[in-house]
């Protein structure tokens, strides 16, 4: 076995030791081992997933080479569960694989308490009724769930989870924490003892562009009755200031301070995301509140008390053009700032934890440390159960999919996947699964469709002719390709929901494999 460093040392970058210990911890149940299945769990055996447990009542046959790697010649007549475990087993030594023999439809009907012992359920391939039974079941129980199919050239993800909360969403673009237009008493007074027009031009073409745009800031506010630049006018105005104190063309300091003056225009105190988050009814914590809340509880009386209307100091600046002396001064007082804000948060935590009859020392320090570190960037994820999104879905939302035509072939999809399930219901098989009934399935099938639409409170609305006989074409075929994006979609929203960071998808996701177009559904 490889030194874990070493073997998952790419992915220890992208989510750190801390996402991969959530990983290794974590226990994951697949239902049914298709090639959908299969390739999901694949990704997650490779991720080093700490234990899976494949259901499936299926047993191994000739179509099944096709579109399955987990699965060969040896295999046929034999328990797909078991074969697809073994396989998996191979890729990985280190993750623990169990398989049970029995059909994910049966289990879900006369063993629910079964599902309660995983961190994560992935349910691939199951019709609309299955889906609904499953989500209450894993609600009540606490267990995370994500719906994954494929279907010929189509297929969804869908995540279902009460409550979902992200410390580290990891944003792609994100403003810097600097406070520029709010600087502190000690960043103030580091400041002070720099002269911007100093005859020395080594010290001039060295002095950090934070410490130009603080001085000038409070040059501009001198004269501006106190304010900042606001208008479009006045940004550019500023900027002229920043280039009239270079004395030479190569002040790249000078240049850095033009490029990042937009930072000191961002609007002081919080997001109004982070607003929303700290007044959540979630908030107003018990003793059985999650250390999330209880954090955000101390976060909130933190920025109405010593944050001034702020959120704790990331404490982190960016690389810039500095003397390695003023770089390092810089850097130290932005470290106290944090650590300071840091402490204050911590003595917070321990004072309503002791406050709600639990251990102060329940939420480690490090858990805090990271809390205050993301405190702008924190996020909650909230899904409605599938049985509301299928018996009234948004209506607005869907009406507008239906008329929108970059919208109308994933509406169309996702009408269809859940009429060739209505279908399946009346008719004990799928559209075009048998040869030479494919018109009287195109048929039933816009019938059906017709009828799901008027249920859904869409009277008069249709998908096209096309759609229709495309999911009639299909006849539920898994394609591997299309099982294997499928599954990697999955597979990326299982680690983010495991690890805690970045921000998982919300919604029904659709692939469409005719357009090679992947559309998110509000519904």
């Amino acid at each position: 076995m490889a030194e874990p460093k070493t073997k998952y040392d790419r992915q220890l970058r992208i989510w750190g030791e801390q996402g991969q210990a959530a990983l290794e911890k974590a226990s994951v149940c697949l239902l049914n081992c298709g090639p959908t299945g299969s390739e999901t769990l694949k990704n997650l055996v490779l991720g080093g997933i700490g234990s899976i447990t494949v259901v499936d009542g299926s047993k191994v046959e000739v179509d099944d080479l096709g579109n399955n790697f987990m699965v060969d010649e040896a295999s046929v007549g034999q328990s797909k569960a078991k074969c697809v475990c073994a396989f998996l087993q191979e890729l990985n030594d280190a993750v623990k694989a169990k398989f049970v023999e029995e059909y994910p439809k049966a289990l879900i009907e006369t063993n629910p308490s079964f599902f309660s012992q995983f961190t994560l359920v992935v349910a691939t391939q199951l019709v609309e009724d299955s889906m609904v039974k499953l989500d209450r079941i894993c609600r009540d129980a606490n267990v995370m769930l994500i719906f994954a199919r494929s279907y010929g050239l189509t297929g969804l993800v869908r995540i279902s989870v009460e409550e979902h909360t992200v410390i580290e969403s990891k944003p792609d673009h994100f403003l810097d924490d600097l406070r520029l237009n709010n600087p502190w008493p000690d960043l103030r007074r580091l400041t002070e003892t720099i002269d911007l027009n100093t005859s020395d031009p080594v010290l001039h073409k060295h002095t950090p562009y934070v410490i130009i745009l603080v001085k000038l800031a409070e040059e501009w506010a001198k004269t501006h009755d106190g304010s900042l630049p606001s208008t479009r006018g006045e940004k550019k105005e500023f900027k002229e200031l920043i280039k009239a104190r270079m004395t030479a063309m190569d002040e790249d300091n000078y240049k850095e301070a033009m490029e990042a003056s937009f930072k000191l225009f961002a609007p002081r105190g919080i997001s109004s995301n982070l607003e929303q988050i700290i007044n959540d009814p979630c908030a107003e914590v018990d003793s059985s509140s999650s250390d999330f809340w209880v954090m955000v509880a101390a976060l909130k009386e933190f920025i109405a008390n010593e944050g001034g209307g702020e959120a704790p100091l990331e404490g982190s600046i960016p690389d810039m053009t500095s003397s390695t002396e003023l770089y390092i001064n810089l850097q130290k007082i932005y470290q106290a700032k944090a650590e300071a804000d840091f402490l204050a948060i911590e003595h917070r935590v321990r004072s309503i934890l002791k406050k709600i009859g639990r251990d102060p020392d329940s939420i480690l320090k490090t858990m805090i440390k990271n809390f205050c570190k993301n405190a702008r960037k924190l996020t909650i994820c909230r899904y409605r159960l599938i049985e509301d999104e299928f018996n009234s879905p948004v209506q607005p939302e869907l009406q507008k999919y239906l008329t929108d035509e970059d919208y109308s072939i994933a509406v169309g999809f996702y009408i269809l996947l859940r009429a060739v399930d209505r279908f399946a219901a009346n008719y004990n098989n799928f559209p075009g699964q048998f040869d030479g009934v494919m018109d009287e399935d195109i048929s039933r099938l816009r019938s059906t469709a017709v009828s799901l639409l008027s249920d859904l409170g869409c009277n008069g609305a249709t998908v096209t002719e096309d759609l229709i006989n495309e999911m009639c074409r299909y006849g539920a075929a898994e394609l591997h390709a299309v099982a294997a994006f499928v599954g990697g979609i999955a597979s990326q929203e299982v680690i983010k929901l495991i690890t805690g960071q970045f921000i998982p998808m919300s919604g029904t996701f659709i692939f469409n494999g005719i357009d090679h177009k992947s559309q998110l559904l509000s519904l």
